[in-house]
């Protein structure tokens, strides 16, 4: 019988010590509970937060009854963590009263260190314009005047080595049109680098640079055709006469047309004699070859229409040749 009271008064003490505790976090997770609830219907801009809160105070509230029945030091570990939440709710719902220049105040770091990492994003990135943006709000919404001094001096020397690289690769790209001897294109890329990179003194007088290139090559050309001309040296003299034909106009071709008769007609002399002494040769597939470059070249000499005359018979006679094709003519 005294056990048995012992036992009963075991279970009404264990019963004294864990009833108290758990009917206090009860009444708190209730006043939590309606607490979130009113952030919720008074303060919309922390709405999310107070929900969050919420959700956090239900998950929580059977383990803080049940751990105040377990144990007391579990329940004194549990109390604090709720005491930690009551503390930020409790802030949540102070700044919730405060004007928007003093939460500026408060998260003002907070706001550097974000407006920062998006300065420093932007400068990765080459967005110079951007950043420099995100540097005057530094400076004159945050005060931050020495940092915003630093990136500003960051972005003008990536923006000015940035800009000196496009220039680069721009007037390498002309080069190249300009070796090419692609002087339309060549004209063209001019004009658009200017516009492009007109603050770039490496731009100045573009134009005038491709138009110098155009007359030097010129020149070279007059000079290489008279020279070969000269020599009496003929297919040379030719090849350069009708690239020079590409570049002289009617009045600049006048004072080369008496050596380019010459030339021409020692050309065709040439072929002609060469084309006679293939067919003396009877070696009629290299006849035809220089015939058809006799019409191609001189299309309105005699020689060209004695040749026509030939071209049945000299295709007839070559298509016999073992290993020699013959053209359509």
């Amino acid at each position: 019988m005294a056990q048995d009271e012992r036992n009963v008064d075991g279970r009404r003490d264990k019963g004294s010590a864990i009833r108290p505790p758990a009917w206090e976090f009860l009444v708190f997770y209730l006043l939590l509970v309606a607490g979130c609830l009113v952030v919720m219907v008074t303060l919309p801009a922390f709405r999310g937060e107070a929900f969050l809160g919420l959700i956090v105070s239900l998950a929580l509230a059977p383990i803080g009854l049940r751990g105040s029945a377990e144990a007391e030091g579990s329940m004194t570990d549990l109390a604090d963590q709720i005491h930690e939440m009551s503390e930020a709710i409790h802030e949540m719902v102070n700044e919730g009263g405060l004007s928007e220049a003093a939460k500026r105040v408060i998260h003002r770091r907070q706001e550097r260190d974000l407006l920062c990492r998006a300065i420093e994003q932007d400068i990765v990135d080459h967005d110079w314009d951007a950043a420099m943006i995100l540097v005057k709000e530094l400076a004159e919404r945050f005060g931050y005047r020495k940092d915003a001094e630093g990136f500003r001096a960051r972005i003008e020397r990536g923006r000015a080595e940035t800009y000196e690289e496009q220039v680069t690769r721009a007037l390498q790209a002309l080069e190249e049109k300009i070796e090419q001897k692609q002087w339309i294109a060549a004209t063209e890329e001019a004009a658009r680098i200017q516009r492009l990179y007109p603050d770039s003194p490496r731009v100045d007088n573009l134009l005038a640079r491709v138009d110098q290139a155009h007359n030097r090559y010129k020149l070279d050309l007059e000079r290489r055709f008279l020279h070969a001309a000269q020599r009496e040296e003929t297919e040379q003299a030719m090849e350069l006469l009708k690239e020079l034909d590409h570049y002289l106009s009617e009045e600049e071709a006048a004072q080369f047309r008496e050596v380019a008769r010459g030339v021409i007609g020692k050309a065709r002399d040439n072929l002609g004699v060469r084309f006679k002494l293939l067919v003396q040769d009877k070696a009629w597939g290299e006849a035809l070859a220089v015939g058809e470059e006799i019409i191609r070249e001189f299309p309105n000499s005699r020689m060209a229409v004695e040749v026509r005359q030939m071209l049945e018979v000299l295709r007839e006679r070559a298509g016999g040749q073992p290993g020699v094709s013959t053209s359509s003519g």
